[in-house]
């Protein structure tokens, strides 16, 4: 599994469930990683696609503690075993962990690599992700030169888990 996200300088990732940044070319580079994939989501997140539907194009599995819970074209799962269980059914590497916060930061130490698009700039946020700039257990393996938009500036960047066994 993968994670792909788009963070602030202070790692602030969300703010009243939304988005924190609109860059076009970021959300190129999402959709371009996740069409065709599985993608794996809370349900807040779900929920806060547009018109609350599921992302086209891609299994789309849902993870919530809400046994009641439906949605039509979701795979839906109610705990990590559960989540886990499914996945074997992929391949790993066309599984992304695409948020939200409560997922990113339970899950993100079972991704063998995340894409992070850093903005340099800082919003409110009441959502964080982990620092993976801290972690010892994440090399920072590439990053993009910087792209623009609206004088936003922001870079491209893959981690490695050096935890994970390969």
């Amino acid at each position: 599994m993968k994670l792909i996200v788009a963070v602030a300088r202070d790692w602030g990732i969300g703010n009243k469930g939304g988005l924190l940044f609109n860059a076009p070319e970021d959300m190129e580079f999402f959709k371009n990683s996740t069409l065709n994939k599985v993608v794996v989501m809370g349900r807040k997140t779900l929920l806060s696609l547009p018109g609350g539907n599921p992302l086209k194009n891609r299994i789309n599995i849902v993870m919530t503690s809400d046994v009641d819970f439906k949605k039509e074209d979701c795979i839906i799962v109610n705990s990590t075993e559960a989540l886990f269980e499914e996945l074997k059914k992929y391949n790993s590497d066309d599984v992304f962990l695409i948020g939200g916060g409560k997922m990113y930061n339970e899950l993100y130490s079972y991704c063998s690599e995340a894409y992070i698009t850093k903005f340099d700039a800082i919003q409110e946020a009441d959502t964080y992700l982990h620092n993976f700039d801290e972690d010892k257990d994440w090399l920072l393996t590439y990053a993009s030169e910087i792209h623009e938009h609206n004088g936003l500036r922001f870079i491209f960047n893959t981690y490695k888990n050096l935890a994970l066994k390969e």
